[in-house]
């Protein structure tokens, strides 16, 4: 770092209150005499060192020498001093905060002053109301909220961890029974929304925050609004929620969402964290909304042949496109999913890997919620090249762009092998899958074999 860097750091660090000019002296000196001891340059030495030092005593975190570095001096929103990055969405940035009385630590999401328009603070003062009403493990708690100058912010619990999406993308699709266990809680905390009139709308991996003990807690209650809304919800009658996990209502009729369409957002999520793939990958918005509609995904065992059949099953009524059909209620999803939780006890804890709360090094897609129609975004996994098509179950045909029945162009492609599981009672016409064609291949095998044997 040039002389001149650290002048600029040592101005904006005192400015910002972060640092008291008898701090930055005592470690100046702290360092002079390491450089002695090492027989270095003192003046190269502070140079090198000092705000690597200041970050190893805590005075600053990396956060905040990385922006002190830069000549910023406002760390502050109200009593909470910001000491982190955490994220960014649609509605605003996320940091992490200690508020400076009580040394406690939070995340805050700020409204950017770029998008404080008036329909931006509306929806946001929405979101703000919507978690005061909600206090339960296994959602993300409101503390606080407020205004600095123009700028506005909400103070929720920080949880540690990462979310479902980080985490299956890190270590792999989770087993039945520690998927079980992190989407059981996260059914009890939407029941416990669902039972003071509330819907999420947004249910996904994302939204689901699992801490390194294994406690998962729903997330971003931002697109939040009533079962009966009023004309306080401004986004009654709009699509909202991310295009992989919408529910089919969702997409036809908004305004007639009911705490259904959560219960199968959370078994898309489920799907996700068992197989490690979206239902419906690949294609536009349009296409996923399609899909949604009108087809069935591939049946999970493509992807997990751990997976029981009740398993699947459970999986499968959380999915159902009729909301009359499906699960009813988020409390039954978390009794239908409970017998798997006795197995925890019988196989390894979260801790599988080294590190498996850690955030993936590889860098992640930016997922960001739009708040007006068509309010709902492509959350896109990666696949090698080649990847698994999703084959149509209607009549219709597909519209998954390049991973499809046809490509952009409009040119024909070989459609993909699609026949309905029937070996299975339950699982008849909900999920699309090889193991029908397979069987017919074996059964014209071993036909030829004994035509063969008997010629010869």
């Amino acid at each position: 770092m040039a002389k001149t860097d650290l002048n600029l750091f040592r101005r904006s660090a005192i400015l910002s209150g972060l640092i008291t000019k008898e701090q930055f002296q005592q470690a100046q000196a702290t360092l002079e005499k390491q450089a002695t001891l090492a027989g270095d340059d003192p003046g190269k030495f502070v140079n090198r060192n000092m705000v690597s030092f200041l970050v190893e005593q805590e005075l600053v975190s990396q956060y905040q020498a990385d922006q002190l570095i830069t000549g910023r001096t406002k760390f502050n929103l109200g009593p909470y001093i910001i000491t982190d990055f955490i994220g960014q969405g649609g509605m605003g940035q996320v940091f992490k905060a200690v508020h400076e009385v009580m040394g406690r630590e939070s995340a805050v999401k700020v409204l950017p002053l770029t998008k404080s328009t008036p329909y931006a603070i509306d929806n946001f003062q929405h979101e703000i109301r919507t978690q005061a009403q909600l206090d339960h493990p296994n959602l993300v708690r409101a503390y606080d909220a407020g205004h600095d100058g123009n700028v506005h912010y909400l103070v929720t619990e920080y949880v540690p961890g990462t979310d479902l999406r980080k985490l299956v993308r890190s270590q792999g699709n989770l087993s039945m029974p520690q998927a079980a266990s992190i989407i059981v809680q996260a059914a009890r905390g939407l029941d416990h929304a669902h039972q003071r009139g509330l819907i999420h709308r947004d249910v996904k991996p994302g939204n689901i925050l699992v801490t390194p003990e294994g406690t998962a807690k729903v997330s971003d209650l931002g697109l939040s609004g009533f079962i009966h809304r009023g004309e306080d919800d401004p986004r009654a009658g709009k699509i909202v929620g991310t295009a992989d996990y919408l529910s089919p209502e969702q997409i036809q009729s908004p305004n007639d969402v009911t705490a259904k369409a959560d219960v199968y957002s959370l078994g898309c999520t489920l799907y996700y964290a068992v197989t490690g793939k979206v239902p419906f990958p690949g294609g536009k918005t349009r296409d996923k909304a399609h899909r949604h509609l009108h087809e069935h995904p591939w049946h999970p065992r493509r992807f997990n042949a751990e997976l029981s059949e009740d398993f699947v099953e459970t999986i499968a009524d959380m999915m159902e496109k009729t909301p009359d059909n499906r699960i009813q209620t988020a409390d039954e999803v978390a009794n239908r999913l409970e017998p798997w939780l006795e197995a925890l006890t019988t196989v390894p804890s979260y801790q599988m890997t080294k590190s498996p709360w850690s955030i993936p090094s590889m860098p992640l897609e930016k997922e960001e919620l739009h708040d007006t129609a068509p309010a709902y975004d492509s959350e896109q996994d990666e696949y090698p090249s080649g990847g698994q098509r999703f084959a149509s179950g209607s009549e219709s045909g597909s519209m998954g762009g390049q991973e499809t029945a046809k490509n952009e162009m409009g040119s024909t492609l070989p459609p993909p092998l699609m026949l309905a599981n029937n070996d299975a009672e339950n699982s008849t016409g909900r999920w699309a899958t090889l193991a029908t064609a397979a069987l017919v291949a074996l059964g014209v095998g071993l036909v030829l074999g004994f035509m063969l044997g008997s010629s010869m």
